[in-house]
């Protein structure tokens, strides 16, 4: 640390673990809140991650770790956009800097870096059903002064599983702590019914203290035990109900409900989680905090805050550079092209989760706000209410990152391909993604759709099969249509193309060879294609490159004149080797009597960790030097043998 840095962290300096935290005063935890918040906004000024959410969060994660005895009590995170603070006040101050970093801390809270990072985080509404697992497991184990709390956002209660976790504590005994981060936003602005809800709810907390002292009163004179006490909660709750003319979702479903509380009143806060710490029973805290707290450019634009790159953490200004040579985003080719289509085709809809801005959803949403649907963080229902809208005429593009699509995989088999319903369902962020590491990683997508009936499966290899396979999927008859596509830029500078229509399951030969044969699918064929033009023109090799474009349907005719020509052949694909597209094609040359060696590269079967994409292609295998040296490797081979 510089010297400065340690005149102005009087406290955080002291502090190497909450331990350290706990032998502080209540009244010095203020200043140790702005000590943490200004260190994350000089770390991720010059070290890019998620910022606002982890500023929103400064006074709870400091107010948790000094009223509990952490790790030994656990605290489950909900999504890890929220845990920097977190990751500071945990030992991990000194290497903060390599955060997102290849091979530096990870990009969210993982028990595999820390004991305080108690279950994993990177996808929406896991914490309360993963919290509630481990104070039964707690119960079980006879740990009864072990305490467990979830910290979850708004956003993520419009989780489906966040429902299922709330219904299950409800009824199972337990004594967590379920803290609700209300600051109406995920990374765009919170939909639905439960933010309004959350936005009306208001409970007295004079009225919650005096039912607490009240019932501890009672407990003492042995009028209430605690088979009365859910009866006793009841009666309370419907008291307070007529009272406040207000019905509380939790409080229905027999859990204590204090709040909503200023989240950034950290001394008040200590103070309630000391009060409720011990109650028995499942309970919620309802917090009201402000995304990109303590930064005013954060406050006012949380969305555009929420990753906002390298910026000046004095001025707030963004640094940003040229990119009007380069070619565009995947994102938002896909968001201009599905606008050209809504406008000639009056069925068009578009479905996304919570990630409007994310996937350039938002550019059909300014233009065509009745068209467009934003679920929340819902992918589950995103699919199915995308087959609800085809049952009935209309033709849906639901956008879903490939990661987060494992969370609809039911939905997508029972709700649209059983029915061959016309979704067209758009996965971006497909393939390794960089930095948010292996939650993110949209490598398994390939291999669970494949095998699934009525689906068609597709990836375009660069900017103007991505249009055309857009408009191809929203043609009549084509039935249920996946088009994954990678993060980050294309390869086409002039990328707007005429709109036209690709043969399903035809894939092309982008050039003829006589050595070897190498199939790639999607854009990582544009890597592949320079690796074949070193490896020819540096060797002298000759080798034939083919796009495939469909791993559903397969392009028989191509693959049986690849079978019949060629005695090596190499696949490359930016997906799971296991189920994916080198084992289809291995699958057609077996079940055709074909038999040559094919070498196959692609994601290995392990979870990939974070770094920059070239970094993660190398440690694959996928980098432009590995496959020209194995082409040259498999070509001689074949050389030889001849």
């Amino acid at each position: 640390m510089k010297e400065t840095e340690t005149t102005i962290y009087n406290l955080l300096n002291t502090i190497s673990t909450p331990e350290d935290l706990r032998r502080l005063t209540v009244e010095q935890l203020p200043e140790v809140c702005n000590e943490l918040r200004q260190d994350i906004i000089k770390e991720v000024s010059c070290n890019p991650g998620h910022f606002a959410a982890s500023l929103g969060t400064v006074e709870l994660t400091v107010a948790l770790h000094y009223v509990y005895n952490t790790p030994y009590d656990r605290i489950v995170w909900d999504v890890g956009h929220q845990a920097y603070g977190h990751k500071i006040l945990t030992g991990r101050r000194e290497t903060f800097s390599t955060n997102r970093k290849f091979k530096g801390i990870r990009p969210f809270p993982s028990p595999e870096e820390s004991e305080y990072d108690t279950f994993a985080c990177g996808h929406a509404s896991n914490s309360i059903s993963a919290a509630l697992g481990m104070a039964v497991a707690a119960s079980l184990k006879g740990e009864k002064d072990r305490h467990v709390v979830a910290i979850i956002g708004d956003g993520s209660m419009s989780g489906g599983l966040a429902f299922e976790g709330l219904n299950n504590a409800s009824s199972t005994p337990n004594n967590i702590l379920i803290i609700l981060n209300d600051n109406d936003m995920s990374i765009d602005r919170s939909v639905g019914g439960m933010k309004q809800y959350l936005f009306n709810l208001t409970t007295s907390n004079r009225y919650n203290q005096l039912r607490f002292k009240a019932s501890r009163l009672l407990f003492k004179m042995g009028i209430l035990n605690e088979d009365r006490r859910k009866a006793w909660i009841r009666f309370s709750n419907s008291l307070k109900s007529m009272a406040a003319q207000q019905q509380n979702i939790f409080e229905g479903m027999n859990i204590r409900y204090f709040g909503p509380i200023d989240g950034h009143d950290v001394k008040n806060l200590a103070r309630v989680l000391k009060d409720i710490k011990d109650m028995q029973g499942p309970k919620i805290l309802h917090l009201h905090t402000t995304k990109g707290k303590g930064f005013k450019p954060a406050e006012e634009a949380p969305g555009i805050w929420h990753a906002p790159g390298k910026f000046d953490p004095e001025t707030g200004e963004r640094f940003t550079t040229d990119t009007s040579n380069l070619p565009p985003l995947f994102q938002d080719v896909f968001g201009e092209t599905l606008v050209e289509l809504a406008q000639q085709n009056p069925r068009i809809v578009g479905v996304t989760p919570a990630m409007p801005t994310g996937c350039s959803m938002n550019k059909l949403m300014e233009v065509m706000p009745d068209r467009t649907f934003d679920v929340g963080i819902a992918e589950g229902h995103a699919a199915t209410f995308s087959g609800g809208l085809a049952k009935e005429g209309m033709q849906p593009f639901c956008n879903i990152y490939s990661s987060f699509m494992q969370r609809a995989y039911d939905h997508v088999i029972h709700d649209i391909a059983l029915l061959r319903l016309p979704v067209v369902l758009c996965l971006d962020r497909a393939g390794l993604v960089g930095e948010d590491g292996p939650t993110h990683h949209g490598v398994f997508d390939l291999a669970y759709f494949r095998p699934i009936p009525n689906l068609t499966l597709s990836s375009p290899m660069n900017e103007h099969e991505l249009r055309r396979l857009m408009y191809t999927a929203q043609l009549p008859d084509k039935g249920p249509f996946v088009i994954r596509y990678p993060r980050g830029r294309g390869v086409l500078t002039d990328w707007k193309c005429p709109l036209e229509e690709i043969p399903v399951g035809k894939g092309r030969k982008l050039k003829d060879g006589t050595d070897m044969a190498v199939i790639t699918l999607g854009p990582i064929g544009n890597l592949a294609a320079r690796a074949i033009g070193r490896a020819e023109k540096e060797q002298g090799l000759s080798i034939a490159h083919y796009d495939l474009r469909f791993l559903k349907p397969l392009d028989e005719e191509m693959l049986h004149e690849i079978g019949r020509r060629f005695a090596h052949i190499v696949t490359i694909e930016d997906g799971v080797l296991k189920g994916g597209m080198g084992s289809a094609l291995l699958e057609f040359m077996a079940d055709n009597g074909y038999a040559p060696h094919v070498q196959r590269i692609g994601v290995p079967d392990r979870f990939v960790e974070h770094g920059t994409i070239p970094q993660l292609y190398e440690v694959c295998g996928m980098d432009e030097q590995t496959i020209y040296n194995t082409l040259v490797r498999v070509c001689n081979k074949n050389i030889n043998q001849g």
